[in-house]
């Protein structure tokens, strides 16, 4: 029943009464053959019908869409010649270098506390000054070589020493020490004497050569050829290294001189180590590094603009196949999915909108485009701004390729590109150090583990065999005492012991108001002395081996659930004038997830029947 006036609509449509009303939902059409080469000649039969499609489609919407034939721009570049670690002077940057060595390159370890080790770059010292003291005193070798490993002694440790216990425990380092000690001389300490003091005068233990005494002055011109050839054989940091053992990552500034002629400063806060990219970079008003040289004449050219290209892309003209070879439908982005989406549309809606220039830059360019001009087909000339352009805290802007600024300051946005000084591979060495940084739920600690450490040769070793080669070899010089009977089935235990390779970092309060949190380097009693079980990396030993000691302390955040691992290396590359260049660098990257120690405190353990007599 439908209320007096109303027409009931379903049933009109069963009886028929209101022909005019339709019902459909899809107009497609029907083939009536299956044979399509007739459809794919696109005849034209009724060019009505084809010009109503495309003014329904928008194709007779004008719009100033004419192809670009020339491009004219002009470029200022400057190069960043100033270098600034976080804690140091600045400095000017080596151009006979790649920009990695300079961030990422650290002092040797020739001595752990008291312990010298890397006997390897020791004795390669020694070789390199007696070769090239060997034609100059030419039959007088036999003579002073004595001498010489006399001054510069490699001393033979004490087995029975519980301080030289390192050197003793791995069979390895204790067979190479007994083979070079009294036979070859430590050419590190020769270098530290030549690189302290230049002056060496006879009375400095020339005298003590006995018959080259009257050739000091020509061996000090070969001492400083020593020293200059190491200085070159392994890149080191002049003054403080670049690494943040806070925020175990580098931290370092460059500047350049901006367009304008003041100084521009680029800081990395977060390079992790390893490819060292723009991205690594940002713009920071607030550090001072100077010294910038000015910046290099704006360059001006005009170039033919190219249509990008890549694999895939949809063709513009009509009936044309695009290839195989890369599959666009198989691309699933959710809605969240933002950069595959911004891909998607780039790639399938404006595609063939795309231009680019040809500019080259050298490598170690900030590059700051002055101004664009463009001239299309109808021979109309515009002037192109960058679409970066505005306030850099502006949420609608969007940029590509260029480098955010430090600081929440509401400035306006840089739009300059910097090609940094670096180089496309580095050969990587064989790991010397690897930690792991785990946190530990059940203990409710973070342990850097010891994966890897260096012997005193120079060589890695694994962490874990290491450290129960030097338990054993303690265990031997000073062996636990034997329990007496009568026992109780049961003991009480107030701690159990983990491996050495493991260091504890304990939770303490950051500031006086005791709301943040920062990790601090603990020890754990040894087993054989309860003496405190020091690390044996360098990139644990932080504050171990200064005068005074200090303590380190790690960010809190740094150590994520997924951990963090750390290595050592040495680096390998060649710069663009051929130059071989070697650093020794520490890198970060991801860990393996959490762990557990196995500590436990305050509880009870079964003791061992007695021993057979």
């Amino acid at each position: 029943m439908t209320e007096p006036g109303r027409l009931d609509f379903p049933q009109a449509l069963t009886d028929r009464l209101e022909p005019t009303v339709g019902l459909w939902n899809r107009l497609e059409g029907r083939p009536r053959t299956k044979d399509f080469d007739r459809a794919l000649r696109a005849e034209i039969r009724d060019p009505l019908w084809l010009l109503t499609r495309q003014w329904q489609l928008g194709e007779f919407r004008g719009a100033d869409a004419g192809s670009p034939v020339t491009a004219t721009y002009s470029v200022a570049g400057s190069t960043p010649n100033r270098f600034r670690p976080p804690n140091g002077p600045a400095e000017d940057v080596p151009p006979d270098r790649p920009l990695e060595s300079v961030a990422e390159r650290r002092p040797l370890p020739f001595a752990f506390g008291a312990d010298p080790v890397s006997f390897d770059l020791r004795l390669t010292i020694g070789h390199r000054w007696f070769k090239l003291i060997r034609r100059f005193l030419l039959g007088q070798l036999q003579d002073f070589r004595a001498q010489y490993i006399k001054l510069y002694p490699i001393a033979l440790p004490n087995p029975k020493s519980v301080s030289d216990a390192s050197r003793v425990a791995h069979p390895e380092v204790w067979a190479t020490i007994q083979t070079i000690a009294g036979r070859q001389m430590d050419g590190y300490l020769l270098y530290r004497y030549l690189k302290d003091d230049t002056r060496h005068k006879a009375s400095d233990g020339i005298d003590d050569l006995g018959p080259i005494h009257p050739h000091y002055q020509r061996l000090n011109e070969l001492g400083r050829n020593l020293v200059a050839w190491f200085d070159d054989l392994i890149d080191q940091p002049g003054s403080d290294a670049t690494w943040d053992p806070a925020h175990l990552e580098h931290h370092f500034s460059v500047s350049a001189a901006a367009t304008d002629g003041k100084e521009k400063v680029l800081t990395a806060q977060e390079y992790p180590g390893g490819q060292l990219d723009w991205h690594a970079f940002s713009i920071d008003s607030k550090t001072v590094v100077g010294g910038a040289k000015p910046a290099s004449p704006p360059i001006s050219r005009t170039v033919f603009p190219i249509p990008v290209r890549y694999s895939g892309m949809p063709l513009p003209r009509w009936w044309a196949l695009e290839d195989g070879r890369t599959n666009f439908a198989a691309v699933r982005p959710d809605s969240t999915d933002l950069a595959r989406l911004i891909f998607l549309e780039f790639a399938l809606v404006f595609s063939n909108d795309w231009y680019q220039l040809p500019c080259d830059l050298p490598a170690g360019t900030l590059a700051d485009i002055q101004g664009l001009s463009i001239t299309d087909v109808f021979g109309i000339s515009q002037w192109i701004t960058p679409a970066v352009a505005g306030r850099d805290e502006d949420w609608r802007r969007w940029s590509m390729f260029t480098l955010d600024t430090i600081g929440t300051d509401d400035i306006p946005a840089d739009t300059a590109m910097f090609l940094p000084p670096s180089v496309p591979k580095v050969a990587d060495g064989p790991v010397l150090e690897e930690v792991l940084l785990v946190r530990d739920e059940q203990a409710n600690l973070v342990w850097g583990i010891e994966q890897t450490i260096p012997l005193a040769t120079g060589e890695p070793r694994r962490g874990s065999e290491a450290a129960a080669e030097l338990l054993a070899h303690r265990l031997s010089l000073d062996p636990l005492p034997p329990r007496t009977d009568p026992r109780a089935p049961v003991a009480y235990e107030a701690m159990n012991s983990v491996p050495e390779n493991w260091i504890p970092f304990v939770a303490v309060h950051a500031d006086a108001g005791k709301r943040s949190i920062r990790l601090q380097r603990a020890a754990m009693p040894g087993v054989v002395d309860a003496k405190p079980v020091r690390p044996r990396t360098s990139l644990l030993r932080e504050g171990l081996d200064t005068a005074p000691k200090r303590s380190y302390f790690v960010n809190e955040e740094e150590v994520p659930p997924s951990g963090t691992r750390l290595t050592l290396a040495y680096n390998r590359t060649r710069w663009r004038n051929g130059r071989v260049v070697v650093w020794l660098s520490a890198r970060r990257g991801i860990g393996r997830g959490e762990a557990s120690s196995g500590l436990a405190f305050d509880h009870l353990v079964p003791t061992p029947p007695p021993a057979a007599s």
